[in-house]
This record gives structure tokens, C-alpha cells and sequence, in this order.
């Protein structure tokens, strides 16, 4: 690693790292060094209306899933455990 690039943050988080990935994308106030936890609020790091949108798209492609309108609500995109959740509801049901 160089001096400008940060060590990548070792997770034990519930869900696989693509899923992360795309969420950190979409959370421009959480620090590369930040741990994702699975309660942490996406709204207060940085996920807008935009990004949630941005968000919604690249899971739908990279697990084949389409989210049900009634899924589509504050509660889903609350925090990450929440939207791992219904995520993995979509792919169980897939």
C-alpha cells in the first residue's frame, strides 16, 4: 500500500463484499478507514436520494433481484443490515 492509499478495513460484516462495495460507493461522508456496521445510517453517511437510486440499480444487476415497490421504502434503505435483509429475501425468493 502506498502512503496514499488506505489499508483496505478487514470486515466481519454479515454480507458478502460486493454488497459493500457498492454501498461505500454511495456513501461519500464514510471514510475509506470507516467500518460499515450493519446499523449504521445510511442517510447521515452521505446516501441521498440520488445515490440511493445508484444503489438500487447495481444490486438489482449484480443479484439478479428486482425489488418490489412495497420494498422500495425509508426502512429498506435505513441501514445496511436492513437492506442485506430484504436483499436477501429477494435472492432466496429468486
Amino acid at each position: 500500500m502506498s502512503a496514499t492509499t488506505p489499508a483496505p478495513v478487514a470486515s466481519s460484516a454479515p454480507w458478502d463484499p460486493r454488497f459493500e462495495q457498492v454501498l461505500r460507493g454511495a456513501l461519500r461522508l464514510l471514510s475509506p478507514g470507516d467500518v460499515l456496521a450493519p446499523d449504521t445510517c445510511l442517510s447521515a453517511a452521505g446516501m441521498d436520494s440520488m445515490s440511493t437510486i445508484d444503489t438500487l440499480m447495481q444490486l438489482e444487476d449484480i443479484y439478479e433481484v428486482t425489488f418490489p415497490d412495497d420494498r422500495l421504502t425509508g426502512e429498506t434503505f435505513a441501514t445496511p443490515g436492513a437492506l442485506w435483509a430484504v436483499l436477501g429475501e429477494l435472492r432466496a425468493a429468486g
